[in-house]
């Protein structure tokens, strides 16, 4: 930690202490929707509302809460911060437990920052490692665990074409071969391209996913900034959508101007990408709405010159118009600060899941910079003809208890080979599993 001076130190207690910030002014529900009306930026200086919910755990026996007429079980616990999960062809579940590399701790700013993360549960260092579950009978108890591959670098996105699994480190993407059924993997990675990864590193996961007919990846890289505060030129290669063809190792931009995107998948009914982003900080506590979206290729979405569409960021210098004029409005906001990661269409829903078809699921891992607190749930937006067609859901909810207190933080989201949804929850480290009531 860096030796503070009294007044930088009394700053800091002054900024915990208070949670800085007026406040909100909307319900969290206001924050939601296609159409969506946006608040008015705070003009008030560069501090944030600093509220993160303190991240305590379960207590034995706890759970979440899921709707009438669902179960919500353990499926898998005692992992190290998992965060994201992908569903092997034979039903395995790779579960991710990662998380940021090292951060920098350069003065007054980086030592709250680590505050609020520790605070939030999120300093935990990351295990570099992928964990199989293997749940062969169906009874929701995984009979298997292993250590499925380790000795990577903050890992987050996961794809598996024919016998090659990807996996995306936050600095480059490896290659590992794969044979069905296998329950780990020895032979090391294989390179195939860097990442960006400048310090300090900042929105360092890198998610994957495949094409349909299996010839390109697409590589979600977040920006390195709030709002390219540090200079664009730290910003190359990020804040984008990449598309790289597997054949020839050809990497193109397939969209820009998407702040911190996370989750992807293709929609089931028009086969379009969709992806959740998570938005910019400092304009307030209702403001700008987290989103997800279906992406166009060569799209751009505004970041850093616009929020919302051509919503002008007043901050940014130089202003770029010709930017803001291009930027696409988002399909469907998901609450301010809600920090909406996991993304996941039921495609395929077993019995007791006939009313969520089609529709997406969301995990949101939570706001640290709003008051009061938004997200800390999974929440569930009805599509109809390949769009959303209704107000967003809480589904699975009860992560916060009567103190404000996280009990856990939900991430990823995957719907597993028997209809079921899993959560990944890195402050309970736990893979919760939600099925219908027997």
């Amino acid at each position: 930690m860096p030796r503070l001076t009294p007044l930088a130190a009394l700053t800091a207690a002054l900024l915990l202490t208070a949670a800085c910030g007026k406040g909100s002014d909307l319900p969290a529900s206001a924050t939601y929707g296609p159409d969506v009306t946006l608040a008015a930026p705070e003009k008030g200086g560069p501090i944030p509302t600093l509220n993160p919910a303190k991240a305590v755990g379960w207590p034995a026996g706890g759970a979440p809460t899921a709707p009438a007429g669902f179960t919500v079980t353990r499926f898998a616990e005692g992992l190290a911060h998992p965060r994201w999960m992908y569903l092997l062809p034979n039903g395995d579940v790779l579960v991710v437990e990662t998380n940021s590399p090292p951060r920098q701790k350069k003065g007054l700013t980086d030592f709250i920052a680590g505050l609020m993360m520790k605070r939030a549960g999120a300093a935990v260092p990351s295990a570099n490692r992928i964990t199989l579950l293997r749940d062969a009978d169906g009874d929701g108890k995984p009979e298997l665990r292993t250590e499925f591959l380790k000795g990577l670098n903050s890992p987050f996105g996961v794809a598996l074409i024919g016998e090659t699994l990807y996996v995306a480190n936050t600095d480059g993407l490896l290659a590992f071969p794969y044979a069905a059924g296998a329950t780990a993997i020895a032979a090391p990675g294989v390179g195939i391209i860097d990442l960006p990864a400048g310090t300090p590193n900042n929105h360092w996961a890198r998610n994957l996913l495949a094409s349909p007919d299996g010839s390109k990846l697409y590589i979600a890289v977040g920006s390195n900034s709030n709002i390219a505060e540090g200079g664009m030129e730290k910003e190359a290669g990020r804040a984008v959508i990449l598309e790289l063809t597997l054949a020839t190792k050809a990497v193109r931009v397939f969209a820009t101007g998407l702040r911190n995107p996370n989750g992807l998948a293709w929609e089931p009914v028009t086969g379009a990408l969709w992806t959740t982003v998570n938005e910019r900080d400092m304009l307030g506590d209702d403001l700008a709405p987290d989103y997800m979206t279906s992406v166009k290729d060569g799209g751009h979405y505004g970041w850093p010159w616009s929020y919302f569409g051509q919503n002008v960021d007043f901050r940014v210098l130089p202003e770029r118009p010709d930017m803001v004029a291009k930027a696409i409005r988002p399909d469907y906001a998901l609450g301010a600060h809600t920090a909406s990661l996991g993304l996941a269409f039921q495609t395929a829903p077993a019995p007791g899941w006939e009313t969520f078809a089609g529709g997406a699921f969301i995990g949101q891992h939570g706001s640290w910079n709003r008051k009061p607190v938004s997200g800390y749930k999974v929440v569930f937006v009805p599509f109809t003809g390949g769009k959303p067609s209704g107000a967003a859901q809480d589904f699975l909810t009860g992560f916060l208890d009567s103190r404000g207190q996280a009990l856990g933080r939900p991430v990823g989201v995957v719907v597993d080979s028997r209809g079921a949804l899993l959560v990944a929850d890195d402050v309970g480290n736990i893979v919760w599993r939600v099925s219908p009531s027997k």
